[in-house]
Formats: structure tokens, sequence, C-alpha cells
């Protein structure tokens, strides 16, 4: 926002400037606003036998989409993988290789046989932002006493820029929504030097 002052017949007029443009680059101090960064690059990663076998529909990421378009992040890959270990490495490492900006992934986070998608994950980024995944336990509590059960991950492929945010989220709407809700108002600050 930018103040100036102008005069006109023994008057004095206030201008008001507003820059609506994002994300941001540091310039001293002050933050300037860049209007040139491309948007945000997302990719889905869903990971379910139920959906993958047409038996379940996929809400929660239709739901991620939404919330993502909203946020003006761009979706860029969508894909189904069974909820085994081989399928859903190779899934992850492909979607590192593009270099997204941020990876998340659906399902495949709680104690049935073939949910290891947190120690997949965990093996794949640098650092872990425990503090988002308390984050984000905490907001799903608040609806059900489920979100206990969920061992997501999230965390950056590596330290500085440029780097992937990956987000663990459960395989339901309601836990997408929380997920998202607490990540996405930061992500600018996690994969961007601002």
């Amino acid at each position: 926002m930018q103040l100036a002052f102008a005069q006109c017949n023994n008057s004095t007029f206030v201008l008001l400037t507003v820059s609506l443009l994002t994300p941001c680059e540091k310039v001293g101090k002050r933050m300037k606003m860049h209007p040139t960064t491309p948007p945000l690059k997302a990719s889905l990663i869903v990971v379910s036998d139920r959906i993958a076998n047409g038996i379940k529909p996929d809400h929660a990421a239709d739901k991620a989409v939404k919330l993502l378009e909203a946020a003006q992040i761009q979706v860029v890959y969508r894909e189904i993988v069974r909820e085994d270990e081989a399928a859903f490495t190779i899934a992850l490492e492909a979607r590192l290789q593009s270099g997204d900006d941020i990876i998340i992934t659906l399902g495949g986070t709680g104690t049935r046989r073939g949910n290891v998608v947190p120690e997949v994950t965990a093996r794949h980024i640098a650092a872990r932002l425990h503090g988002l995944e308390t984050q984000v336990l905490l907001k799903g509590l608040e609806s059900s006493p489920k979100a206990g059960l969920c061992r997501g991950v999230i965390g950056v492929s590596q330290y500085g820029h440029p780097t992937t945010l990956v987000i663990n989220s459960a395989g339901s709407r309601g836990a997408v929504g929380d997920t998202l809700g607490v990540v996405l108002p930061l992500v600018d600050d996690i994969v961007r030097e601002c």
C-alpha cells in the first residue's frame, strides 16, 4: 500500500494506491510485490485400493482440487495408486523429480496393511514440519477423535529454495479440509523465498 499527497486549490488530498499482486520478494526490510512469479504447481497422489478398484468415488481429491484452485495453486497432476509401498514410492519419486512445488497425498496414513505413506514420505524429505503436523491434528480433533489415527507427515524435500512441500492427509473430505486449511495459508512462506 502506498500513500501519496497532492495539493489542489489550497486543499490537500491523499491518494491511496493498493497493490494486490502476490507473491513477494524481499527488498531490504520491506516486501515488494512481484507480478511475474508463476503460480505454484501441485500434484495429488491418492493412495486407496477401493478408489483404484472403482468401488469408492474420489471425493477427497475433488475437494483438494477445489481448495487448491481457490488458493490460486495450479493442479498439474492427479494419480490414484494402490495401497502398496512400491507403487507409492514410484509415484512419489516421479513427482519429486518433476519439480512440483507441492505434493499432496491422500490416504494410506492409517494402520491397515499397505498404509505406509508416512514411512515412505519420511525417507524422501529433508525436514519434517512437526508444528504443522500438530496443528493439523488439533484441527482434526475438533471434528472427530478419529483424527488421532492419522499418521500423516508434512515436510520439505530439501533445505532452502527451491524445495517441494510434501503433505500427507487422510483420505476423507473432512481430513483434506482440515489439512489444507492449516497448511495452505503458509505455503508461500515454505516454498518461496519471501
